[in-house]
């Protein structure tokens, strides 16, 4: 069982920045692949950034892609989304989720653990 948290979400300006913690609980949070995930009103939950459990490996949706940074603290059982120059279309829920070994990290179906998410709102 893996309980996840997320934290720093907040209303911000266009063009400004915002990172996005997720603290999980367990034991074993290191052999688990992490994903942050965004809904906005209205609209279905969708892929912004995954990485592997090593950290060596890191994935992002082409919307994000070089603005947003994922990394992990595997001795803090931390998750993180460092996200610069926001748009306001970023508005959204920010959730991070969790599996063992997910076939396809963009796939909501493929994880098992999620938290309960973050409001993440940017003004024009």
């Amino acid at each position: 069982q893996v309980q996840l948290v997320e934290t720093g979400g907040g209303l911000v300006q266009a063009g400004g920045s915002l990172r996005l913690s997720c603290a999980a609980s367990g034991r074993t949070f290191s052999r688990y692949t992490m994903g942050w995930f965004r809904q906005a009103p209205g609209k279905v939950r969708e892929f912004v950034a995954a990485i592997s459990w090593s950290g060596r490996y890191t994935y992002y949706a082409e919307s994000v892609k070089g603005r947003f940074t994922i990394s992990r603290d595997n001795a803090k059982n931390t998750v993180y989304l460092q996200m610069n120059a926001l748009k306001p279309e970023a508005t959204a829920v920010y959730y991070c989720a969790a599996d063992l070994d997910p076939n396809n990290y963009s796939d909501t179906d493929e994880y098992d653990y999620w938290g309960q998410g973050t409001q993440v709102t940017v003004s024009s």
